[in-house]
C-alpha cells in the first residue's frame, strides 16, 4: 500500500503492439502512423493531465540540460469555428502541423520556441505543442486527455540533438484500462489511469523493434518524460509547493540571456586556470554571480527595470559583442569584494565596465595573469572589520569607550586606495570570517547594499554552531534583545512570537524544519542584516554550487526621528566595541606568495 502523501512507484513498461494498445489514429487521408513507445500507471484523475503536461511545455529544461528554456509565441484556447478561434488556431499550426486524430478534438494550441543552452553548437527549434480532449466522461469534455509535441522545420533543416528523432511526439492519459492488457501487480491502489508515449517516427529512420529497445535513446527519452508526467500528476493532486524559488529578484528570461553573452565571453578561462581548483565550477559560478549583480544594479540604481535581449538564430549563434551593459546603472561608489580569492569576479566585472576592487589576504596565481586593468583592482589586504567604525565628528566619545570615532588608515592601502567609499556595494562570496561583518560594514561605511553568500558558519570570532553556548555568546552581540526577537520599535513588528512568518520570507529550501546547521546559520545572517537596518531580501541563485543562498541588502529600513539611520550606526559600534572587549578576534595575516597588488 501507498503511504498518504508519498508518490506510488513509477512503473513503466515498453508497449508494442502485443500489449492490447490502440495506437493513435489519424483521422484524415495520410500515411502517419503512430507507434507505442512506453506506459505507465497514472496515479491521478484525468483532471490533473493538463497541469502535468504544462510543465512539459513551458520547462522542457527540467527534462534536457541541453535545452536552456522555452518561450511561448502564442497560446489559443477553446477555439471554434463559431468564434473565429479555429482560424487563428490553423495560423497557428500552419498546414504541415495540422493533424486530426480520431476520437479527439482540439481545445488548446500552445506555440513556443526552444532555446539551446548551447547556442553556439545546438540550433534554436519552434514547435506546436497541442492538447486534445476524447470527452469520454460527461461534464468533462474539454479536459485534455492528450498532447501532442510537432517540431516545425523549413525545407532541409535537421533536428537539433536535444530533440528525438520524431515527427510527432504524443502523451496520452487513457481513463478505462479494463480492456488493456497489464499486469495488475503493476497497478496501484491509487492508479486511476494508464499514460502512454506515443510517437511517428521519421520515415528515414530505420524500422524499430516491437517492442521497443529499452536501451534505445527514443525510449530513454520517453521514459524520463513519462517519469516527469507521472510525477507533476502526482504533485497536482497531492498540491505539491515548491520550497525553493529561483529568479525572485532578478527575472530568469534577463538573467539567462545576459549568462549565455557573459559565459560566451569568459569560457576560454576554464583552459587557461591557473589555480587546483575546479575550473569550469568556479569559471561559471563567477559568470553567474556577475550576471546577477549587474542585473540587480540595473535595476536598483536605475529606473529602467526592462532586461536585455539577446536573439539566438536559428543556427544557434549569439552576438557577444553586443555590450548595452556598459551604460547600465551601477552603486555610485562602486564595489568591494570582500576575500576575492582568484579575482576571477573582480576581472568580470572590472572588464565590463564597473568600477571596483578585490582584496584578500594573500595573491593568487590567477592575479599576475589578468589584464592591467584588473590587478590594478586586486589588492593584497588583510581586513580587520573591529577598525571600521565611523562615527560624526561632532560626535563625543565617553571616557573609556571602546569605538574608534572614524575610519582608520587601515581603511586604506599602501597606495591609498579608500575601499571603503560612500556608496559602495560590498559582496561577500563565500567569505568565511568576514560573512557577518558584511551588514555590519555595509551600515557603518553608508554602503549603498550588499550581497552575501554564505558558505562556512563564522560568527563575529568564532566558528558559528547551534550549540547553545556558543549561540548565547553571539547573541550576546545585540544589546538589550535578540535577533530572533529584535527590539523593532518604530519598525515593522514580526507577525508572530517565533518569528516564522519571517523565516518563511528567506527562501532557506527544502528543509522543512530549518534546524540543520546553515540554515539555523542563515537565519542567523538574515535577522543580523534587520538589526543593522536592512530590508532583507534573499536569492537562491543559479550557480553550480551547493551554497547557492543569497542574502541582498539594497534599501534601509527607516525609523521616525531616525532619518540618517544612526541607531543602526549605534549597533554596529556596539556589536564592534564587544569584538574589541573579548578580545578573541584576530586579523588574518597576509600568508603564501602575498604581493603588492
Amino acid at each position: 500500500m501507498t503511504q498518504p502523501g508519498v508518490r506510488p512507484q513509477f512503473l513503466p513498461s515498453p508497449c508494442g503492439t502485443s500489449a492490447g494498445h490502440t495506437p493513435l489514429q489519424i483521422s484524415c487521408t495520410g500515411a502517419e502512423i503512430w507507434t507505442p513507445i512506453i506506459s505507465c500507471p497514472a496515479p491521478f484523475a484525468v483532471a490533473f493531465f493538463e497541469k502535468a503536461v504544462e510543465q512539459l511545455v513551458h520547462h522542457p529544461e527540467y527534462n534536457s540540460t541541453l535545452i536552456l528554456r522555452s518561450e511561448t509565441l502564442s497560446d489559443v484556447r477553446n477555439f471554434s469555428a463559431e468564434d473565429g478561434r479555429e482560424e487563428d488556431a490553423e495560423m497557428l499550426l500552419e498546414a504541415p502541423m495540422h493533424c486530426d486524430l480520431k476520437g479527439y478534438k482540439r481545445v488548446r494550441a500552445i506555440r513556443r520556441r526552444l532555446l539551446p543552452r548551447r547556442p553556439g553548437r545546438d540550433a534554436s527549434l519552434e514547435q506546436t505543442c497541442v492538447f486534445y480532449t476524447d470527452g469520454v466522461t460527461t461534464g468533462t469534455e474539454d479536459v485534455p486527455s492528450l498532447l501532442v509535441l510537432t517540431p516545425i522545420l523549413k525545407s532541409g533543416e535537421a533536428l537539433p540533438y536535444y530533440h528525438p528523432a520524431v515527427k510527432r511526439l504524443a502523451v496520452r492519459y487513457v481513463r478505462n484500462v479494463q480492456g488493456l492488457s497489464v499486469d495488475e501487480s503493476e497497478m496501484t491502489t491509487l492508479a486511476c489511469g494508464m499514460l502512454f508515449i506515443e510517437a511517428v517516427l521519421l520515415r528515414s529512420g530505420p524500422t524499430p523493434p516491437d517492442p521497443p529497445d529499452p536501451n534505445s535513446r527514443l525510449y530513454r527519452t520517453c521514459l524520463a518524460l513519462l517519469d516527469t508526467v507521472h510525477r507533476y500528476g502526482w504533485g497536482a493532486l497531492t498540491h505539491y509547493r515548491k520550497r525553493v524559488h529561483h529568479d525572485v529578484l532578478v527575472p530568469r528570461e534577463v538573467y539567462q540571456d545576459l549568462y549565455l553573452v557573459l559565459r560566451e565571453r569568459y569560457k576560454h578561462l576554464v583552459s587557461q586556470w591557473k589555480e587546483a581548483t575546479d575550473p569550469a565550477k568556479h569559471v561559471f559560478e563567477d559568470v553567474g554571480i556577475a550576471t546577477f549583480l549587474m542585473l540587480l544594479w540595473k535595476t536598483t540604481y536605475g529606473s529602467d527595470n526592462s532586461g536585455v535581449k539577446f536573439d539566438v538564430d536559428r543556427k544557434g549563434t549569439v552576438d557577444t559583442n553586443i555590450m548595452p551593459w556598459r551604460n547600465w546603472p551601477r552603486p555610485r561608489g562602486g564595489f568591494l569584494d570582500l576575500g576575492c580569492g582568484n579575482g576571477l569576479l573582480v576581472h568580470i566585472l572590472v572588464s565590463e565596465g564597473y568600477a571596483g576592487h578585490g582584496i584578500d589576504v594573500r595573491a593568487r596565481q590567477s592575479w599576475s595573469h589578468y589584464p592591467e586593468v584588473t590587478r590594478k583592482a586586486l589588492h593584497v589586504h588583510p581586513l580587520d572589520p573591529t577598525c571600521y567604525v565611523r562615527q560624526d565628528s561632532s560626535r563625543t566619545e565617553p571616557e573609556g569607550s571602546t569605538t574608534n570615532s572614524k575610519f582608520p588608515d587601515d581603511t586604506k592601502n599602501d597606495a591609498g586606495t579608500d575601499f571603503f567609499k560612500p556608496g559602495v556595494f560590498l559582496i561577500g562570496n563565500h567569505a568565511d570570517e568576514l560573512t557577518p561583518w558584511v551588514p555590519v560594514l555595509a551600515t557603518l561605511c553608508d554602503a549603498s547594499g550588499y550581497l552575501s553568500i554564505p558558505c562556512c558558519a563564522w560568527g563575529f570570532d568564532e566558528r558559528f554552531t547551534r550549540s547553545s553556548t556558543s549561540t548565547s555568546s553571539l547573541l550576546s552581540f545585540y544589546p538589550g534583545s535578540s535577533p530572533q526577537h529584535p527590539s523593532t520599535t518604530g519598525v515593522e513588528e514580526e507577525n508572530t512570537d517565533d518569528g516564522s512568518a519571517f523565516i518563511e520570507t528567506l527562501n532557506l529550501g527544502a528543509e522543512g524544519t530549518h534546524t540543520s546547521q546553515y540554515s539555523v546559520y542563515r537565519i542567523w545572517l538574515a535577522r543580523l542584516s534587520q538589526w543593522m537596518g536592512w530590508k532583507v531580501e534573499c536569492e537562491v541563485l543559479r550557480i553550480p554550487s551547493t551554497r547557492n543562498w543569497g542574502n541582498v541588502g539594497r534599501e534601509r529600513s527607516r525609523i521616525d526621528g531616525d532619518e540618517d539611520g544612526e541607531l543602526y550606526k549605534e549597533r554596529a559600534r556596539e556589536i564592534v566595541g564587544e569584538v574589541v572587549r573579548r578580545g578573541v578576534f584576530k586579523t588574518r595575516k597576509p600568508e603564501g606568495k602575498a604581493g603588492d597588488h
